[in-house]
């Protein structure tokens, strides 16, 4: 769909992603991109998410300033800048999207600074937009059971579903780490699971009994069947098709079952990565413990399961101790 505001005319599909003014950036802004994509493919080591985010943030940010009559980057200033974050925030951009945005173009122009193309960074004294912090979405365990329930383990597709929620739910892997996991990842007599994640760190897993047999199961009774087209090499979860599973297609089953379960609750595969989290932290897990689980480079990403933590433990207070009791007379 198309909007127009004031003198702006950005482009403006359903994704944030899509948002584009319309010039095509020139060919000076094009190659400071293309340097400044391979030092951070290079120098960073960051995922492949992390790298197309950086390269749809500066190229908008580009296209926004030629479109402003800016061709020369030691021109633009912070005001520009400024300007660009309002027009996000206008367009209905989360505080957490419009702070990456900012990072993205203080991480352009610290590169830029770096290689000598420019002498002064006017990203130094905008601040970051604040963030709400958003508590995430957590299925209860009489919810998680409700869920597992639905794939019907009689068929074949049924089989290789359950696999893939209990596998989900034990390890709290991202959807990205289960699509990309192969069957060399199962470390099926020790019990764990081999996980390639962001910035292509390593980590191990252990995994319950439920979700080993789950996966012994789809491995056994399933794969074998859908891997003899070889058309999904050594991937562990494959599609009916026997192509590798994509995080669409992940996303889209986890939905139909949670509708078949009749959770009300949006429910996402982070759901259940989220949930593995909360449920760890409220049986007393300790909180390094779940950051190594996680793949979390920093232990305050993992505090937010804490704050739902908390949450349940004031509920309990409020329920039960004596000088919280509202007075019988």
């Amino acid at each position: 769909m198309f909007y127009r505001v004031m003198d702006r005319q950005p482009l403006l599909v359903e994704n944030e992603k899509e948002i584009r003014f319309l010039l095509e950036i020139n060919p000076t802004f094009d190659t400071l991109l293309q340097r400044f994509l391979d030092h951070v493919l290079l120098d960073k080591g960051l995922s492949s998410n992390t790298y197309k985010a950086y390269q749809n943030d500066i190229k908008r940010f580009l296209e926004f300033l030629q479109e402003r009559k800016i061709i020369d980057i030691s021109k633009c200033q912070a005001k520009d800048i400024r300007e660009l974050i309002a027009i996000l925030n206008d367009f209905g951009l989360e505080s957490a999207s419009l702070a990456r945005n900012l990072t993205s173009i203080r991480m352009f122009y610290r590169y830029l600074l770096s290689e000598d193309y420019l002498e002064k960074d006017p990203t130094e004294n905008i601040e970051i937009p604040k963030q709400q912090q958003k508590l995430p979405t957590v299925l209860d365990i009489n919810e998680i059971e409700k869920l597992f329930e639905q794939p019907d383990i009689t068929q074949l597709r049924g089989i290789r579903d359950k696999a893939m929620l209990e596998l989900m739910y034990a390890t709290g892997i991202r959807v990205s780490e289960l699509t990309n996991l192969n069957l060399s990842n199962i470390i099926d007599e020790e019990g764990v699971i081999r996980v390639l994640g962001k910035g292509s760190k390593e980590r191990l897993i252990p995994v319950g009994k439920k979700a080993i047999d789950a996966v012994r199961k789809y491995c056994t009774v399933v794969r074998i069947h859908l891997g003899k087209r070889n058309l999904g090499g050594d991937t562990l979860f494959l599609s009916m098709r026997g192509r590798p599973l994509t995080r669409i297609a992940v996303w889209k089953i986890l939905k139909d079952y949670a509708k078949e379960a009749k959770i009300l609750k949006n429910v996402s595969p982070h759901t259940l990565r989220h949930s593995f989290a909360t449920h760890l932290l409220e049986g007393g897990a300790d909180l390094r413990a779940v950051q190594e689980m996680l793949g979390h480079a920093d232990i305050a990403t993992t505090q937010i399961y804490t704050h739902l933590d908390r949450e349940y433990l004031k509920e309990i207070i409020q329920t039960f101790h004596p000088r919280e009791q509202e007075p019988l007379i």
